[in-house]
């Protein structure tokens, strides 16, 4: 009786699987096709350098100051060296605190991505909700992802309609 009981099962989950409709896209090559994107991405990079610029003068200032005291420490009284230390001490810590706000995992170029990039991840994620809902999909999986896609037929990727849903097209 298990046995026909887990048979039917099988069969129904079998039926109810292959009833499902599913797409495939490929996010990088939809990402490349949004000027939006591109131009965020440069807004990115340029703020990042210039913040990556501000965290190194700090370090190359208490690497200065470092080097220094290393060439006066024979001349300095106890509380000069112990001044000069704190100093250099003192130059890290704001050197390491500008870092971590900036790019910590809560800092200023998390929340410039989070600003630029979620309008362009929810108008994607919109119309691509559209064609799945217009086509029947119940499942759209990212091939650009690491998702263990080893291949995925062509005639099944929405890429292409995704963009032009977005009003885009393929360069």
């Amino acid at each position: 009786m298990k046995k026909i009981i887990m048979m039917l099962m099988m069969a129904v989950m079998a039926i109810t699987a292959n009833a499902q409709k599913y797409a495939l896209i490929d996010m990088e090559y939809i990402l490349k096709n949004v000027p939006a994107y591109e131009r965020a991405n440069e807004q990115l990079n340029q703020v990042s350098k210039k913040w990556q610029a501000e965290v190194e003068a700090l370090n190359i200032e208490a690497s200065t100051m470092y080097k220094n005291y290393q060439n006066e420490v024979v001349f300095l009284s106890q509380e000069q060296k112990k001044n000069k230390q704190e100093a250099i001490m003192n130059k890290e810590k704001e050197a390491s605190e500008l870092k971590k706000k900036y790019f910590g995992p809560e800092g200023e170029l998390f929340k410039k991505r989070e600003a630029l990039m979620g309008p362009i991840q929810e108008e994607i994620y919109n119309a691509v909700k559209e064609v799945s809902d217009l086509r029947g999909y119940s499942l759209v999986l990212d091939r650009a992802s690491n998702s263990g896609i080893i291949f995925g037929s062509p005639k099944i990727d929405i890429s292409n309609e995704v963009l032009k849903k977005l009003g885009y097209s393929a360069n």
